[in-house]
């Protein structure tokens, strides 16, 4: 009578909760095939639109995880779970997970925001954080950039977004502004002809808005005159440079004086 009702009991346990596990396995493959297929084709979606490589892969990713938690869900359920039990008490292992590590937290907020609003994208030289480079990588935690020599600098995102970006290639055109210190002696007009001359010999230069070439101070020491141009973003640096020198050797050919800082003293004498 003992091992007919344990057998009984065998019976009912399997009938019961039996077809519940094979269910239970079959949901969770089937949710995880599922994931894996709607990560693929959102990343195929945002590819075709051109989306930023670091958007597509944390998108795709958020996806996959809320398919998986969906199937988990799905999976207690079918046991007899309460779903609002266990999202009750996800919540508050959430709320203290996330007080414990509120500076994490923020740092993935701030991702999140970046890869979202995109103030700038890999490649661009920026100002973020206090810190100028190039960025190299935009994680969910961390901004990597690259100083001009090639320092890698990690960055924590909430720095980065909480601060003010200065995104150099935020834009196609840049405008160029040449400080030029003549002598009190030299001639103002000779001075603006060979600046136009000089101007009018750069090529990468762009037509619109036109080259401004002012009188901009009456220094101290020099008449401060400003060549003011328009260049792509990619000319800048090319541009500045081969400009500084040729605006030197236009100005020393026509003998116009690049003063040094200079100061006057008047000597006073006893009676």
């Amino acid at each position: 009578m003992q091992m007919e009702n344990v057998t009984n009991q065998l019976i009912d346990f399997t009938t019961t909760y039996g077809l519940r596990v094979v269910g239970a396995i079959v949901v969770l493959i089937v949710g995880r095939i599922a994931a894996g297929l709607i990560r693929k084709a959102v990343q195929r979606l945002l590819q075709r639109r051109n989306v930023d490589p670091s958007l597509i892969g944390f998108t795709s990713s958020l996806v996959y995880a809320l398919v998986i938690v969906f199937t988990i869900i799905a999976t207690l359920s079918n046991f007899g779970v309460e779903v609002a039990s266990f999202v009750a008490v996800l919540g508050a292992a959430s709320f203290a997970v996330g007080f414990a590590l509120q500076g994490s937290l923020s740092n993935f907020a701030s991702g999140v925001m970046l890869l979202l609003f995109r103030p700038f994208k890999v490649g661009d030289y920026v100002t973020a954080g206090g810190v100028s480079g190039t960025v190299k990588h935009i994680e969910l935690f961390t901004t990597t950039m690259a100083t001009p020599d090639n320092v890698k600098i990690i960055i924590p995102n909430s720095k980065v977004f909480g601060d003010t970006i200065h995104n150099f290639a935020g834009f196609d055109t840049r405008r160029m502004d040449l400080p030029v210190g003549i002598s009190y002696s030299s001639s103002i007009e000779k001075a603006k002809t060979t600046l136009e001359r000089v101007v009018a010999a750069e090529s990468r230069l762009l037509p619109d808005p036109a080259p401004l070439i002012v009188v901009d101070e009456l220094a101290d020491s020099s008449v401060n005159m400003k060549v003011r141009v328009w260049v792509n973003r990619q000319d800048y640096w090319g541009v500045k440079f081969d400009m500084t020198r040729a605006i030197k050797e236009a100005l020393d050919a026509e003998g116009i004086e690049i003063p040094f800082p200079q100061r006057v003293v008047h000597m006073a004498q006893a009676s």
